[in-house]
């Protein structure tokens, strides 16, 4: 009992949802939108998805030739066997139609025999089979291909039923057929065609017809009306007393009715058979193309969550945090050597009719960043106010050898890279090589090896202070109540500092140690128009041959008094070098 119920709830179940399938189909929806197909002929109200569904590849539609060849071969052996007086007229069309039906069975499963021939063994196909193998490709791919010999198929068939007619004159059977029944003698049934087994031929050409894959329905359901509308007229007017003297299959039927019945039936059958085919398959094709377009969108979806993060977090972080999302962990991450920068607008009084000035600003200080965002990996930390916070050698882990090219690099990507691009790379490489020559004139003092990411943030640094001199110098030049005239004060000290992503929404990228809070009070403590350092920051500098002014002793927050120093900068914003130094004087 429970069994029977069981299977009761699954067949109504199917029953729902097969309706509720059809009714999103085939019916208008409550909201008003047109039905995705048509009822009749379950063509797509979409011109473009049913275009795009008559384009699809038909793979079966070889089965379909295979089909055609064997029907066709069926109705030549009833002509054959029904008439034994064919003329060689008959037998010259029979031929050529049956030669282009076997040429395109042979294109159409030549690659299936070549496979079943050497699937066990590696075979170089020649040119010929290849082009074979192309032509096959195509027939199945090109719609225009396959309606060709459709038509051209069933065009031979109504080739055959129209010998068959021709052979038979109606005159001389009415002549004959009263004949015999006045003197009694059996007529030859040679004298016309048999008319059952006529119908029967034409039930079994509109099977083919509709049956044929990769051809629109439309189409097949108006060549199988023509050709029972047509097969009607040769009932009722051309040989009408040759169907009326045949056998009937139901005695209150007359034969001809009996004739036309049997084709009806043949064509709504098959109609409502090949519809059920075609709706599955439009449907499976329209949740195929919604599932492309579902993943498309989520694509685009995860690309734009990407793009997001990427603007929230550096770069070699978003992949690590979302792996630490999955994990549930926090993430964070330490490194041994980092530079870190602070830069505020001196002068700038904060109000709504600056707040462009100080966007268009930020703007200009972004797109300097893109550069060495690429090239040397400096992040964006965060901005508070009119203060400008970046760190460079977050990246050391993963890509430490960014910043160190050698000769043959350098100038393969110097043909392959912006101006900019190739003039960071050689300031970096010079760099290098001043440490590298520092190195081996004093072996006593040990470095870091990621010890020019504070010549970056350097030249990072006095591309800002070139970006503010270019800006007051073009607001000078239009004419506005307020000027801006803002001075950019910069702060730079180095270190180890701790990394990480703070908060469960709105998350933020962070950096914390002794090295921000230091370049902090570097740049609140500094003078707008320099760049002050602190004394570990200046002995790397003066290592890459760049010059530090001793400014003196400075009163730092929470530190005390401590030696900075100022970056040497001259007039034109370029750093002094210091093509006179040794390691003595250092």
């Amino acid at each position: 009992m429970f069994t029977r119920n069981c299977v009761k709830n699954l067949r109504r179940c199917h029953r729902e949802f097969y309706r509720s399938s059809m009714f999103k189909f085939l019916s208008h929806k409550g909201d008003g939108r047109r039905p995705l197909l048509g009822f009749v002929f379950l063509n797509f109200r979409d011109p473009t998805l049913e275009y795009n569904f008559m384009q699809e590849p038909d793979h079966l539609f070889k089965y379909c030739i295979l089909l055609s060849w064997v029907v066709y071969i069926s109705l030549f052996y009833v002509q054959s066997v029904d008439n034994t007086t064919l003329h060689s007229v008959n037998y010259v069309m029979h031929a050529l139609s049956f030669i282009f039906q076997t040429v395109v069975v042979f294109i159409m499963w030549y690659k299936w025999l070549c496979h079943w021939r050497y699937h066990k063994q590696v075979h170089r196909y020649s040119k010929y089979s290849c082009f074979i193998f192309y032509c096959s490709h195509e027939i199945q791919r090109n719609l225009i291909a396959r309606l060709c010999i459709y038509l051209f198929t069933i065009l031979m068939y109504f080739l055959i039923i129209g010998l068959v007619l021709m052979d038979c004159d109606p005159t001389e059977f009415v002549v004959l057929h009263i004949e015999s029944k006045l003197y009694l003698y059996e007529m030859s049934s040679s004298v016309c065609f048999q008319p059952w087994v006529l119908t029967k031929m034409i039930c079994l050409i509109i099977g083919v017809t509709l049956i044929f894959t990769g051809i629109p329905l439309t189409v097949k359901i108006v060549i199988g009306i023509v050709e029972a509308s047509i097969y009607a007229i040769v009932i009722f007017f051309q040989y009408d007393y040759l169907f009326r003297n045949s056998s009937s299959t139901n005695p209150t039927f007359d034969p001809e009715i009996c004739h036309c019945l049997l084709v009806s039936i043949t064509l709504l059958s098959l109609y409502f058979m090949e519809r059920q085919v075609e709706f599955n398959n439009k449907i499976n094709y329209n949740w195929r193309v919604e599932l492309l377009n579902k993943q498309q969108d989520a694509h685009i979806t995860n690309k734009s969550i990407t793009i997001l993060l990427h603007n929230l977090l550096p770069t070699h972080v978003v992949k690590l945090y979302m792996t630490s999302l999955e994990k549930h962990e926090m993430y964070f991450e330490s490194h041994k050597m980092v530079a870190v920068m602070f830069a505020t607008l001196k002068n700038f009084e904060m109000d709504m009719s600056k707040l462009r000035f100080l966007n268009e600003i930020i703007f200009e200080f972004d797109a300097v960043l893109s550069h060495y965002k690429n090239e040397c990996l400096v992040d964006k930390i965060k901005i508070v106010g009119c203060t400008y916070m970046a760190a460079c050698g977050l990246h050391i882990r993963e890509k430490r050898s960014q910043t160190t090219f050698s000769e043959t690099e350098i100038s393969w990507r110097d043909r392959h890279a912006s101006p900019t691009a190739n003039s960071l790379r050689r300031e970096v490489s010079r760099a290098k090589e001043h440490m590298e020559s520092f190195a081996l004139r004093t072996q006593g003092v040990t470095s870091h090896p990621n010890d020019d990411v504070v010549f970056v943030i350097t030249l990072f640094a006095l591309d800002l202070m070139r970006t503010v001199w270019t800006i007051n110098k073009l607001y000078k030049l239009i004419p506005l109540d307020k000027m801006f005239a803002g001075e950019l004060s910069i702060g730079i000290s180095s270190g180890e500092v701790m990394a990480g992503v703070v908060g469960a929404s709105q998350v933020h990228y962070d950096i914390w140690g002794n090295p921000v809070n230091m370049a902090s009070r570097m740049d609140s403590t500094g003078l707008p128009g320099f760049i002050q350092v602190t004394e570990e920051s200046a002995d790397i500098l003066r290592r890459c041959g760049l010059e530090c002014d001793y400014r003196g002793m400075t009163y730092v927050k929470g530190r005390g008094i401590l030696p900075t120093y100022f970056v040497g900068i001259d007039d034109n914003l370029e750093l002094r070098s210091r093509d006179d130094w040794n390691g003595e004087n250092m």
